[in-house]
C-alpha cells in the first residue's frame, strides 16, 4: 500500500487572508488537489502562486472520481478542498475520508475558518451547545416537519440557507418556532458582510431582496417552551379550522395535515382535536 496522505484542507469562507500557513504549505506540496469546483479553487491557488494538478470532486461525481483519487494516493499526497470552509460540513468529503481510511491511507485534517462557529460568535447567542441543521429541505412542508421535531430543543440552532430561499425559511421558522431572536449572517468575512440581530418577524421584511450566502443562528427554546405543548390560543384556532374543514367534507387525514402544517402544531395534537370534534379516525 502506498504511503500517500489524504489532507482534508479547510479553505477561507470569504477573506483569503484567513487561509492558514499550514494549509498554504500543504496545498503547495501535494501531488494532486481534489476540488469541489476547480475554477474556484484555481483562483485560490493562483493567489498563492501554486501550480498543482487538479481534479474535480463534488456531490455529482464523487463515486466515479473516488477510485482515481485512491490511485493518486498510492503515488503521493492528495489535498481535498471545497469552495469554502471544511470538506464534509454541508459539502462533499465524508465518503472519500471513509474510503481512504478504509484502504489504509492516513487522513489528516488541516482546519480552517468555519461558517458555523463564525456565525455563532457574531450572533451574540450562546454557543455553549448548539445544533447544526445544515441546509433546510427545499419544500416548505418538509422544512416545517423538520423544524417541528426540534421546536422544543433549548439548543441554539445554526442553519445554512441560499439567498432565494431565505424569506421562505424565515417564514417557516416563525410559524413553527415562534418569534425568537435570530442573527442573520450574510457574506461573512467578505466585503459586504452583514449581521442582522432581532426577532424573526422583523427579519422577514428586512430581507425582502436578499443577496449572498446566509447563515442563520436562532435562539433555542426557552425552558417553559421546551416543556410546554402548543399554546391554548393555537389549539383553539386549530379546532376552529378543523371544524370548518369537517363541515366542508374534507377527509380527516387531509384536514389534520393541512392544519398541522399551517399552524406548526404537531400532527398528533391536531389529530386529538379531530377525534374530540369528529369521533372518527383519519381515512
Amino acid at each position: 500500500m502506498g504511503m500517500g496522505i489524504l489532507y482534508v484542507v479547510g479553505t477561507p469562507i470569504g477573506n483569503l487572508e484567513d487561509l492558514t500557513y499550514r494549509a498554504a504549505r500543504i496545498l503547495g506540496q501535494v501531488g494532486l488537489v481534489a476540488a469541489e469546483d476547480t475554477r474556484v479553487s484555481r483562483r485560490l491557488l493562483n493567489h498563492l502562486g501554486i501550480r498543482v494538478p487538479m481534479t474535480s470532486y463534488n456531490q455529482h461525481n464523487q463515486r466515479a472520481k473516488s477510485p482515481a483519487i485512491l490511485e493518486a494516493l498510492a503515488e503521493g499526497d492528495v489535498a481535498l478542498v471545497t469552495d469554502a470552509g471544511m470538506p464534509g460540513i454541508s459539502d462533499p468529503g465524508a465518503e472519500l475520508v471513509v474510503l481512504a481510511a478504509g484502504a489504509g491511507f492516513v487522513v489528516e485534517v488541516v482546519p480552517a475558518v468555519s461558517a458555523v462557529t463564525t456565525a455563532i460568535a457574531a450572533s451574540g447567542l450562546t454557543g455553549d451547545a448548539f445544533m447544526f441543521l445544515g441546509f433546510l429541505p427545499r419544500r416548505s412542508r418538509d422544512r416545517r416537519a423538520l423544524l417541528q421535531t426540534i421546536a422544543s430543543s433549548p439548543l441554539t440552532l445554526v442553519i445554512f440557507e441560499a439567498p432565494h430561499r431565505v424569506r421562505f425559511a424565515l417564514n417557516d421558522l416563525l410559524a413553527v418556532l415562534g418569534d425568537r431572536d435570530i442573527a442573520v449572517c450574510r457574506e461573512m468575512t467578505k466585503l459586504h458582510q452583514e449581521v442582522w440581530r432581532g426577532p424573526i418577524s422583523q427579519a422577514i421584511p428586512y430581507f425582502a431582496a436578499p443577496r449572498g450566502e446566509f447563515t442563520l443562528v436562532v435562539r433555542g427554546a426557552a425552558a417553559e417552551q421546551a416543556s410546554a405543548g402548543p399554546a391554548s390560543s393555537d389549539l383553539e384556532l386549530a379546532r376552529q379550522r378543523l371544524l370548518r374543514l369537517r363541515e366542508d367534507g374534507i377527509p380527516a387525514r387531509d384536514a389534520v395535515a393541512m392544519v398541522s402544517e399551517s399552524l406548526g402544531i404537531p400532527r398528533n395534537a391536531v389529530y386529538r382535536l379531530w377525534l374530540d370534534g369528529a369521533g372518527r379516525s383519519p381515512d
